[in-house]
């Protein structure tokens, strides 16, 4: 899952290291997960960090294809719940956080981290 910089930020401030959840990956920060599984998974398959987790994982199964909001039904269990509505109402966002991602890409104060250190 790419992480924002607003993401890492707010990972950070729960007393996490980036270096213990993050993975630099494709040009972007990504969550880290081990064993197939994301890092912040607990045992009980419930996110440990549900209240702050990363814009992705709020947008998720959502993903856009060819400019298209879809819905990921090949590797989410429950994407027959996602109604096409839902699929309208947070299409726009999924859309940003791509473009956002985009240009994130071309960061260096975003890649090398530096944002952290205001």
């Amino acid at each position: 899952m790419p992480l924002t910089d607003e993401d890492i930020r707010r990972i950070v401030s729960l007393g996490y290291k980036p270096k213990d959840f993050t993975v630099f990956r494709g040009g972007l920060w990504r969550l880290r997960n081990i064993d197939g599984r994301c890092v912040f998974l607990g045992e009980d398959g419930m996110c440990k960090i549900y209240e702050h987790r990363p814009i992705g994982c709020r947008l998720y199964p959502l993903i856009e294809i060819d400019g298209r909001c879809v819905v990921d039904a090949e590797y989410c269990p429950y994407a027959y719940m996602i109604s096409e509505e839902e699929v309208k109402r947070f299409c726009r966002d999924v859309i940003q956080l791509n473009r956002l991602l985009e240009i994130l890409k071309e960061d260096s104060t975003y890649r090398e981290l530096r944002f952290l250190r205001k």
